[in-house]
């Protein structure tokens, strides 16, 4: 059973509903909405904060399990797909959807917080810098690319080696089985659109403040909210456009802007700033962080209560990153077919942290220098303040402050527009039924939305109604990544036993090859056939022996089918009930023909072999039809003993000795 690929209406109509009454209610009552979803708030970080640092640490546990075990060679497709994008697209795209207008907002004020604030010890001393840092690192590091990390490699993982749909509901396939494709699946979707839009609107509301602090800075634009509302639409109005553009036309190429500016930013702060002190610090600080990483991943504060601190710190930040994470985690899923999961888990988790560390330490460790050493108290002062303005501020303290305020006003609308559109993309599939190409009516529809719904709860004062609203929603979502990880755990293994399986179980079956002369191999081995050979061969030779076996599996009493998919591609299929199907293909692959060969043609075909979980890399022209029968049974016997291995109780009797 499939999802229709143009329009989900159950998920799309539901969910324009329900976004539709609450952004009326953030916008009519906005004190009072803002109060109930704070209650709800305030009861999750006195009752059930141990479930968010507990959870929270099983996610990061979990991958790097994965990623340092051999399941991290599986890949996020068919073992033959290659990756869509290259490093550089890949990381900028990620990176730009994840967290990258954090970083603008956050990277010279939170640092600052922590040290003019620290949760223990003395402020603006040199353990409250040192705290300030690791404190920091701590919010945007690992844990925080962990919980994308986790969402993304299970919707990757299923749609691209299990061929579901990319959505949400599709992580949870081992446990519903079919029934994803019903209304507990649509319910998940919707619970995702709503989390996805509602985050990318408050943070496209909260955002537009600090671009027009930008501009007033730059340009003396006044600040207010008329102004704020224009930003908005414009901001929309490009969005737009990037998002019509698609995936490759419009977000990659943005992403890669925002890329390039966001290190030539970086760049000019450390040269121009002081330069060893932020290398030095750099290293120290990430030092720091990973020798107290344990300690912090599980700190309550149970014997010295700071609940106000650890519920508008870590927590919070714990409940925008899971309710954040349906959106961001679809979207890396979608651009991250074709990798391994340990390359998957090493580019999501630790490239970016990475920088993101760099960063804090270049904006942070500066602004706390210049306040320690150089009486800029002006810059605590701005962060107290205006948080928006910090940024600005900060760059007053530096060399060629108007031209990294313009710089920094152009990373930041880039930012945006880059969320604005991938978050977009990604309500255009969940409203799609996981469709990779959405319809343009469908993309135009939600990016306007977002801009809508933002400037009407920024005019309205209800973006912070919104914002607790979908950091109280994150609870349920965290409890589904606990189960989407049970969920992948149970379907890693599986693949994995699959595929030691087929490399190691061998049976007298695949030695009926050698009745066949091995003069005729050698042959075999070195031709390299043009198309109509090819062709020839799958027509004469490779059809027929799967045509006879299917008719042979047919008469044992297997559910044998054979698919000719066209004159180069045809697979044999045994379906089972409630375990994997086995599927063996043959398709003609096109290559460049190699330097060593003898002929002097440009290319040259092979017949090589896919199973279910993608291409094996080995060439059959030249079999005859039994020994093509006997590959395909051996391939099917290495998958009987999968069966058996991944079904069995692995209860064994004890031998009666007599």
């Amino acid at each position: 059973m499939e999802i229709k690929s143009d329009l989900n209406k159950p998920v799309f109509f539901t969910s324009a509903i329900f976004i539709a009454a609450l952004s009326f209610i953030g916008v009519m009552w906005p004190q009072a909405m803002e109060a109930y979803f704070k209650n709800i708030q305030g009861w999750i970080i006195t009752q059930a904060s141990w479930i968010y640092i507990l959870a929270v640490a099983i996610f990061l546990i979990f991958l790097i399990l994965v990623m340092f075990s051999r399941l991290g060679d599986i890949k996020l497709g068919p073992d033959h797909s290659e990756p869509d994008y290259s490093y550089s697209s890949w990381l900028a795209m990620l990176f730009s959807a994840g967290m990258g207008i954090g970083l603008m907002f956050f990277g010279v004020a939170e640092p600052v917080m922590h040290f003019t604030s620290p949760p223990v010890g003395d402020p603006q001393s040199v353990e409250a810098a040192r705290e300030a840092m690791k404190i920091t690192f701590f919010h945007w590091g690992l844990h925080a690319w962990g919980i994308y990390a986790l969402v993304a490699l299970a919707m990757a993982y299923f749609a691209y080696r299990h061929k579901l749909p990319l959505l949400p509901r599709s992580a949870l396939y081992p446990i519903l089985g079919d029934k994803i494709y019903g209304p507990i699946g649509h319910v998940i979707d919707i619970f995702a659109v709503i989390g996805t839009l509602f985050g990318v609107a408050t943070s496209l509301g909260f955002g537009v403040v600090q671009v027009n602090a930008g501009f007033n800075y730059l340009f003396d634009l006044p600040q207010s909210t008329t102004v704020q509302v224009l930003l908005i639409a414009a901001i929309t109005l490009i969005a737009t456009v990037s998002v019509v553009m698609g995936l490759d036309g419009g977000i990659k190429r943005l992403s890669n802007i925002n890329m390039f500016l966001a290190v030539l930013l970086l760049a000019v702060v450390i040269i121009a700033g002081p330069t060893a002190l932020i290398m030095k610090s750099f290293v120290q600080n990430t030092g720091a962080y990973l020798s107290d990483i344990v300690n912090k991943t599980f700190n309550l504060y149970a014997y010295e209560p700071k609940e106000d601190w650890i519920g508008g710190w870590t927590l919070l930040y714990w409940g925008w990153w899971v309710s954040w994470s349906p959106f961001v985690g679809m979207f890396i899923a979608r651009i991250s077919r074709g990798r391994t999961i340990r390359e998957f888990l090493v580019g999501v988790l630790l490239i970016p942290s990475l920088f993101g560390f760099l960063w804090f330490t270049a904006f942070g460790n500066t602004a706390i220098d210049a306040i320690m050493n150089h009486g800029a108290a002006y810059l605590s002062q701005a962060v107290s303040d205006n948080v928006p303005v910090a940024l600005f501020k900060f760059f007053e303290h530096m060399p060629m402050s108007t031209v990294l305020s313009v710089i920094g006003v152009a990373l930041v609308i880039t930012f945006f527009v880059s969320s604005s559109d991938s978050g977009s993309l990604v309500i255009d599939t969940l409203t799609s039924g996981g469709a990779a190409e959405p319809p343009v009516w469908q993309r135009i529809f939600w990016a306007v939305i977002e801009g809508v719904v933002a400037a009407a709860l920024l005019a309205a004062g209800g973006l912070s109604a919104l914002q607790t609203m979908t950091i109280a929603s994150a609870f349920p979502i965290m409890i589904l990544m606990l189960l989407f990880c049970y969920c992948l755990f149970k379907a890693l293994r599986n693949d994995y036993m699959l595929q030691n399986s087929i490399q190691t179980h061998n049976t007298s079956v695949q030695y009926a090859q050698a009745s066949v002369s091995w003069k005729s191999r050698i042959s075999a081995m070195v031709n390299h056939p043009k198309q109509d050979e090819a062709e020839k061969f799958m027509t004469s030779t490779a059809i027929p022996a799967l045509t006879n076996l299917v008719e042979e599996m047919k008469v044992q009493g297997l559910a044998a089918k054979l698919q000719v998919l066209d004159e180069s591609r045809v697979r044999l299929v045994v379906e089972k009930e409630e375990v994997e199907d086995f599927a063996y293909g043959i398709r003609l692959r096109h290559f460049a023909l190699p330097a060593y060969a003898n002929e002097s043609y440009d290319d040259y075909y092979r017949a090589e072999v896919f199973l279910l979980q993608g291409g094996q890399q080995y060439d059959v022209m030249g079999y005859n039809q039994e020994q093509i029968i006997a590959d395909a049974l051996t391939q099917y016997e290495r998958h009987m003993h999968f069966l058996h291995l991944a079904t069995s109780e692995n209860i064994q009797e004890e031998p009666v000795l007599s």
